[in-house]
């Protein structure tokens, strides 16, 4: 049986240290959810780029997109395993997220942290630009980040 003083001595010892990377943070001017993030590295010759679509294709508004990786391997979000990352596809992005954070999950970033390499999609109509980026186990882009090339696609 854990004595009472063992399980809050871990418990501040925790809060110690995501304190001290807060702090650090602050004294680098490193947004905070950034001191905690990990970063993961990727080779330079990584790359991530859509199967399908492909730029300047019409597409109806339910399609599969398909998702190609070269130099890296796909796994599930939460698997902290060197040379891997899940994909994200940005959608209509005006400019990419944060890349030393955590991605958000909403309408312009989706999430395929199950390691999925295609997903049906529904677009409504008119022109959409599509850009995959991957991420580590934590959400958050790699050192080199793996990025595709932006497509565009007209939806019929």
């Amino acid at each position: 049986m854990n004595h009472p003083f063992a399980t809050r001595t871990r418990w501040i010892k925790s809060l110690a240290s995501i304190l001290g990377a807060l702090l650090f943070g602050l004294l680098l001017n490193i947004p905070a959810a950034a001191a905690i993030a990990p970063l993961s590295h990727a080779p330079e010759d990584a790359r991530a780029y859509l199967i399908e679509p492909s730029n300047g294709q019409t597409v109806s508004p339910e399609f599969t997109a398909k998702f190609g990786l070269v130099g890296m391997q796909v796994a599930p979000a939460g698997v902290d395993q060197a040379g891997t990352g899940h994909h994200h596809l940005l959608i209509d992005l005006a400019e990419l997220p944060p890349l030393t954070e955590p991605l958000p999950a909403n309408e312009h970033i989706k999430h395929f942290g199950k390691g999925q390499t295609e997903a049906q999609l529904t677009l409504t109509p008119g022109k959409h630009t599509l850009q995959l980026l991957l991420g580590n186990y934590s959400h958050v882009p790699h050192d080199h980040p793996v990025i595709s090339e932006p497509i565009t696609i007209t939806v019929k």
